[in-house]
């Protein structure tokens, strides 16, 4: 427990004593007073009085620790830890080989025999309640399993289907499996009863139990198949079966959680259609009512991947934060933790700071109109619960489902003002689906972003000579409305850092847009090549790097800070970021006279009192 409380102290160690538990309400009083300097500090320098003003806030939300249990401590050193004590585990030995097959027609990697054998022994032992020493296999890993097997015999390249020792383990283990396994399961390996050699009349009259998972049911026959789905069936079929009513031995009520895993992991590998991902992004739009309407002149919605970053420095955050000091307004949106890759997330690191995380979608309208902010971030937890309640079978599922694609273009606040969206995407393929989903929403600007881990940041280290495949890092490519570029194409003046061509579209009521694609080299904008900093899982030393990088401290976060918020607002065409150099000019200006610093300790503590 000591060692929990109390990780070893970094270059900026007031961080290291943060509570992560839910810190106590400020009184607007108590925050200005922490926010106040003493008048005998008048002789420091402007970077130790900012170092004096970071740690007397972050000791403000400090909270006696007695009474939270081991189990709820989080480590801020490994994100890994801020995984729910009360979700149950995976099978490992089913998991790993979900890993190789639970994926696309041209990614999937088939089991050679000794894996095969291995998978379907431990499927069997389980079911049969005589599995020792290993976590049984949980229902949606049964779903996905099987539904990627069912898929990749009916509709994958020859390259990617059964391998003869996954065909040889078949043949023995199913005449077992196909008396012990639930109806569910046996209709998802084989759903018209023609995959095993030894054929099954379960498969062809399965119908489900109720109402719900009949509909289930049919869209999956669809699926299984290598088939696709209609816009309504989706989001008939979700607004069926969520959320997900999770019970204490960690079962769940309503819909058979196999099912739902082989929709899933099923319409990932079929690759999704445009109706297919637009149907999971907007079925859930007005679980909560009407979308709150903040009175800001221009909001930015981040939509960072929700599985968080496993190695390098992640930036967001504090880019929210510099962009907030020229009325440039950002709504953060994620979640704890997710997985696949369970790591750094902007709630781990705004809990860790104290932050309330638990904000509603109203109440980071009021953050995102208050002057002194500007910014906010929103749980997908609160904001949209049924989506949520999928946690933990997407850990089981092994692979990113289409809602890993349509959750960060979601709009839990609206503007008064211009709209934009910015995700990153990893995956060459992904980025026109989700510009068209950006166009979907109505947003006067989008812009995705091939980062580092998938995520939305640019970095300033150069182009590795071994990464010619693929889309590299740093490329972006996106859209925004044609008179906010104006002053740059009557003049020329920026022409340089555009790209060379525009392509004019209309959509939506005639209004007209520009779609643009371009590489961004930083070295092309006066920073100088430096390695993106690592924090391999550390939530202390992604804050650690954030917040001396907001303190003024040069280097490669402060400048990758720097570059995502000039080169945001300037390809997004906000106002007075027309130059691509008055933009980064800007950004550092927002950083060197402590007003970015001075917003999130803000945030901080003025997040705790609209709570």
């Amino acid at each position: 427990m000591k060692a929990l409380l109390n990780p070893e102290p970094s270059a900026f160690t007031s961080i290291s004593s943060i509570s992560t538990a839910k810190p106590r309400n400020l009184t607007h009083s108590h925050t200005q007073a922490f926010l106040k300097l003493p008048a005998n500090n008048g002789h420091l320098s402007n970077g130790r009085r900012l170092a004096l003003t970071t740690r007397a806030t972050l000791d403000s939300v400090k909270i006696d620790q007695s009474g939270i249990s081991e189990t709820d401590i989080r480590n801020p050193t490994v994100s890994s830890s801020y995984r729910s004590s009360n979700l149950p585990k995976p099978n490992q030995t089913v998991l790993d080989a979900q890993a190789r097959v639970c994926t696309g027609p041209t990614q999937t990697r088939p089991l050679g025999e000794d894996q095969a054998f291995k998978v379907l022994d431990t499927i069997y032992r389980s079911v049969k309640g005589e599995l020792i020493d290993e976590e049984p296999v949980s229902k949606s890993q049964l779903g996905a399993f099987f539904a990627a097997m069912a898929i990749r015999a009916n509709a994958f390249p020859e390259g990617t289907q059964w391998s003869e020792g996954e065909s040889r383990a078949m043949n023995q283990f199913w005449p077992l499996l196909v008396r012990a396994l639930p109806a569910d399961v046996v209709f998802i390996a084989d759903p018209e009863g023609s995959l095993m050699g030894t054929g099954s009349s379960i498969g062809p009259q399965f119908v489900g139990n109720g109402t719900r998972e009949m509909r289930l049911v049919g869209v999956l026959r669809e699926v299984l198949a290598g088939g696709h789905l209609g816009f309504e069936e989706v989001q008939g079929v979700l607004r069926d079966v969520l959320p997900l009513k999770s019970m204490e031995d960690g079962t769940s009520t309503g819909v058979s959680e196999a099912l739902l895993s082989a929709l899933l992991i099923g319409q990932r590998m079929n690759r999704e259609t445009d109706r297919e991902l637009k149907a999971y992004c907007l079925a859930f739009d007005d679980e909560l009512g009407a979308t709150p309407i903040a009175d800001v002149k221009s909001l930015t919605h981040y939509g960072e991947p929700y599985d968080g970053n496993t190695r390098f420095f992640r930036s967001t955050l504090f880019v929210a934060a510099v962009r907030s000091c020229y009325a440039e307004s950002s709504l953060l949106h994620g979640v704890e933790w997710m997985p696949p890759k369970g790591g750094v997330t902007e709630e781990q690191m705004l809990k860790f700071m104290g932050a309330n995380t638990s904000l509603t979608p109203l109440q980071a309208k009021i953050l995102l109109e208050d002057d002194e902010i500007g910014f906010a971030y929103i749980s997908q937890r609160e904001a949209r619960p049924s989506l949520y309640s999928l946690v933990k079978l997407r850990e089981h599922i092994k692979k990113r489902p289409p809602l890993a694609t349509t959750e960060k273009v979601q709009q839990f606040v609206k503007a008064r003002g211009k709209e934009a969206i910015v995700t990153g995407f990893y995956h060459e393929g992904y980025e026109e689906p989700l510009l068209m989903l950006m166009k979907r929403r109505g947003v006067n600007s989008g812009l995705v972003v091939k980062g580092e881990e998938g995520a939305l940041s640019m970095t300033t280290r150069l182009r590795s000579v071994n990464s010619s495949r693929g889309i590299p890092v740093n490329y972006c490519s996106g859209f925004r409305s044609l008179s906010m570029a104006s002053a740059c194409e009557v003049d020329g003046s920026c022409i340089k850092f555009l790209p060379s061509k525009l392509k004019p579209e209309s959509w939506f009521a005639g209004v007209s847009r520009e779609s643009f694609s371009l590489e961004v080299n930083a070295r092309d904008y006066g920073f100088e090549p430096t390695d993106t900093p690592r924090t391999d899982r550390s939530v202390s030393k992604n804050i650690e790097l954030g917040l001396t990088a907001l303190r003024g401290n040069k280097g490669p976060a402060y400048d990758r800070i720097v570059l995502n918020a000039g080169m945001v607002d300037h390809l997004l065409g906000c106002d007075g970021a027309e130059d691509i150099y008055v933009a980064l000019d800007r950004a550092r200006e927002a950083i060197d006279s402590g007003k970015a610093l001075k917003r999130l300790l803000d945030y901080i503590k003025i997040s705790n009192e609209v709570g």
